[in-house]
C-alpha cells in the first residue's frame, strides 16, 4: 500500500473508531431518555417474532414499527399544536382530560397510550394461570376464571369494527370486561367503560389479519396464551 494511502486509511479507520465508540455511548442514554418520556414510542420488550406461533413476526413488526410509531409521532404533532407541555401533563391525565383537546389529539394519544399498554400486558411463552390478589379479585368479580375469559373474549369478538378489549378495576374495586371503540379507552373522559386499565387486546384487523384473516375469535383465543399475569397484577390499585 502506498504510503499516503496508509496513512489516510489509518487515519480514517481511526475517526470511524470513535464515531463508533460516541454512537455505543450515545444509543444507551438516548434509549434511557426515551424510557422515561411516555409521550414516545418506547422500545419493544421482546423480539418481533417472539410471540410466535400466537402472533407471527411480520404483523409485529408492521404493528409496532409502523401503526404505533404513527401514533407517537402524529400525537407529538398535536402536543406541539395544542401546546401541551409534556413534562408537567402525565399521559393519563391527558386521557382523563381528552374532551378539552381535538380530535387528533383523542385519536392518536389514545392510540400511543393503548399500543405502549398493549406491548406490556404479553410475554413471549405460554402464558400461566393468574395467581395470588388478581386470581382472588378475578374470581370475586366474575366467579371464575373461565367466566372472565368468557366475558373478556366476548368484549373482543362484539366490538363492532375497530377497537379495543378491556379488564378494568372500577373505583369500588371490583373487575369489569368492556370496550372501547377506535383508539378509546377506559381513562378518558368520554368513554362509557371507565377504570384502571389492567389488561387490553387490540381488535383492529392490523393487529391480526395477516394470520387468522377474518378469524377474529381464533385471534382472541391465541391470545390468552401471551398475557403477562404478572403485569397485570402489578396495575392494581
Amino acid at each position: 500500500m502506498h504510503k499516503y494511502n496508509r496513512r489516510l486509511f489509518l487515519k480514517n479507520s481511526s475517526k470511524a473508531t470513535l464515531a463508533a465508540g460516541i454512537g455505543m455511548s450515545i444509543l444507551p442514554k438516548l434509549a434511557s431518555a426515551a424510557n422515561n418520556n411516555p409521550y414516545q414510542q418506547q422500545p419493544l420488550p421482546y423480539a418481533y417474532n417472539a410471540l410466535e406461533p400466537f402472533i407471527d413476526a411480520i404483523t409485529m413488526e408492521i404493528h409496532y414499527s409502523k401503526h404505533a410509531a404513527s401514533y407517537a409521532k402524529n400525537l407529538a404533532d398535536a402536543c406541539l399544536a395544542e401546546k401541551v407541555n409534556t413534562a408537567e401533563i402525565s399521559l393519563e391525565t391527558l386521557m382523563q382530560n381528552i374532551s378539552n383537546y381535538s380530535v387528533k389529539m383523542r385519536n392518536n394519544g389514545g392510540g400511543h397510550y393503548n399500543h405502549e399498554f398493549f406491548w406490556k400486558c404479553m410475554k413471549p411463552g405460554t402464558s400461566s394461570m393468574p395467581s395470588g390478589k388478581i386470581l382472588s379479585l378475578i374470581n370475586q368479580s366474575f366467579g371464575s376464571f373461565e367466566a372472565f375469559k368468557t366475558q373478556f373474549s366476548d368484549a373482543a369478538k362484539n366490538r363492532f369494527g375497530s377497537g379495543w378489549a378491556w379488564l378494568i378495576q372500577s373505583s369500588d374495586g371490583i373487575l369489569k370486561c368492556g370496550s372501547t371503540a377506535n383508539q378509546d379507552n377506559p381513562l378518558m373522559d368520554i368513554s362509557t367503560l371507565k377504570g384502571k386499565p389492567l389488561l387490553a387486546l387490540d381488535v383492529w384487523e392490523h393487529a391480526y389479519y395477516l394470520k387468522y384473516q377474518n378469524k377474529r375469535p381464533d385471534y382472541i383465543n391465541n391470545w390468552f396464551n401471551l398475557v403477562d399475569w404478572n403485569f397485570v397484577a402489578t396495575q392494581l390499585q
